[in-house]
């Protein structure tokens, strides 16, 4: 038996103090994007590129363990839209990103190579921690958040996110969660949900703590009882966690889909004021350069037959240039429009007029400090927000499964299987998982 396989039988035997007695391989299966092909897309529209293409399940050497740094066995992991950019190397190919890491240290100079593994999620076992590791050990059951910070300077010591080196670990660093061993810093480790699966346990990581900031946090909107918050792409990765924190938080969640199945995920969800934005067919853009304003009204106008007459005092914005313009519009006076993406363009217009007369706040929110993650993560483990995973695939099928999110053609999250030979595994907790089992599985077979 591999070492590896070693590893991997002491897990799913639930034997996990024989964890750091088992050698760490030298290499690993990684899923990884390749240097010399970063140009291999170019010329095609977006839309064209194809993750299946430039997606690669390779044999990996084993990073070096460095201080405050752990090697985790990745059970399972899942696909997040900074795997598709990087896998159709959009915005900028990622290995840009590797070598100005690679520049900071000898340490980070590890991240600077001709292959970056992939992946910002995970749930896994800890196999080895470094020098000044305290609260984790060898055997651990774990998830990974996705915030990779240095913290020597003065400015991440508020808020980590501040971090003048904050990155994001799997897209702006190597060594990412889509592999059969992931390295990551042990301030990213958090308990892994018992009552969940292994692929379950992956999949809310990234976006539960990007949707916590963007919409609970101070740092965020700052949501409160009664808000009627306007979610765009409700039934998606970052909208159903959304959706969940509204109701959750006592505000009132306007849901805005693409489909009469996306709707009904949202019901299931609890929401009840839905928009399917392809059947009431708005066209916020008349063409390339110039939108149609009358359009913004008549979607404001169905907010507020919805909500009875009330506009939305916080729209949680991520599709970014296609919508941006109706979200400044729709936005009550005073109301805040939180944005942390830009999935159909980076950029946007808007009538500024209806922001400065109408006192509106654009925020800027970008993933999730270490203690919103936590939080996220303790929301998860309590069974009062529950993951949103829909599929799962093999490592070697991550090329399709960042088509389908790619190509919007999943719902939730899309799950990815690396040392759990199958779905369903890793479950401690049977009778929580019994009590929201609903919850649960709220997305599987949609």
């Amino acid at each position: 038996m591999t070492q590896l396989g070693e590893i991997q039988q002491a897990i799913l035997n639930d034997d996990l103090g024989a964890v750091a007695s088992l050698d760490v391989p030298e290499t690993y299966r990684g899923v990884t994007v390749h240097k010399d092909e970063a140009d291999m897309f170019q010329g095609l529209e977006s839309r064209d590129k194809d993750p299946r293409k430039s997606l690669h399940v390779d044999d990996v050497p084993t990073p070096e363990l460095g201080p405050g740094e752990a090697l985790v066995a990745v059970m399972a992991s899942a696909i997040n839209y900074n795997t598709v950019w990087t896998s159709i190397f959009e915005p900028v190919s990622t290995f840009k990103f590797l070598e100005r890491y690679g520049r900071l240290s000898p340490l980070s100079k590890r991240h600077d190579l001709p292959y970056h593994v992939v992946g910002s999620d995970l749930s896994g076992v800890v196999l080895r921690t470094g020098a000044g590791v305290h609260n984790w050990k060898p055997g651990d059951e774990v998830v990974a958040h996705c915030l990779n910070v240095e913290l020597e300077g003065p400015d991440g010591h508020n808020d980590t996110m501040l971090d003048t080196e904050q990155r994001i670990w799997g897209f702006e660093t190597n060594f990412g969660g889509l592999a059969e061993i992931a390295l990551v810093k042990a301030n990213q480790l958090m308990p892994k949900p018992d009552h969940l699966t292994w692929e379950e346990a992956a999949s809310p990581g990234l976006v539960n703590s990007t949707a916590y900031r963007q919409l609970v946090s101070r740092n965020g909107a700052d949501m409160k009882q009664g808000d009627v918050v306007l979610i765009w792409g409700a039934s998606g990765g970052l909208g159903s966690y959304a959706t969940q924190y509204a109701l959750n938080g006592g505000a009132i969640p306007v849901c805005v889909v693409s489909s009469p199945e996306k709707a009904e995920i949202c019901r299931k969800l609890g929401a009840e004021l839905i928009i399917d934005r392809n059947a009431e067919d708005y066209r916020f853009w008349k063409d390339e350069h110039n939108q149609d304003p009358k359009e913004w009204q008549r979607f404001g106008k169905k907010i507020r037959e919805l909500t009875g007459g009330e506009d939305p005092d916080i729209v949680f914005e991520h599709p970014g240039r296609e919508t941006f313009g109706a979200s400044v519009y729709a936005a009550r006076k005073g109301g805040t429009i939180v944005t942390c993406a830009s999935t159909s363009g980076f950029m946007h217009q808007y009538d500024n007029r209806y922001l400065w007369m109408n006192l509106k706040r654009i925020i800027g929110s970008h993933f999730a400090n270490y203690r919103e993650s936590w939080e996220a993560n303790r929301l998860i483990s309590k069974g009062l927000i529950h993951p949103t995973l829909s599929k799962t695939y093999s490592l070697e099928d991550t090329g399709q499964a960042a088509l389908d999110v790619h190509r919007n053609a999943h719902q939730g999250k899309v799950g990815v299987l690396a040392l759990a030979p199958e779905e369903g595994l890793g479950v401690r907790n049977h009778e929580l998982r019994a009590k929201h089992i609903d919850g649960i599985n709220a997305f599987r077979n949609v």
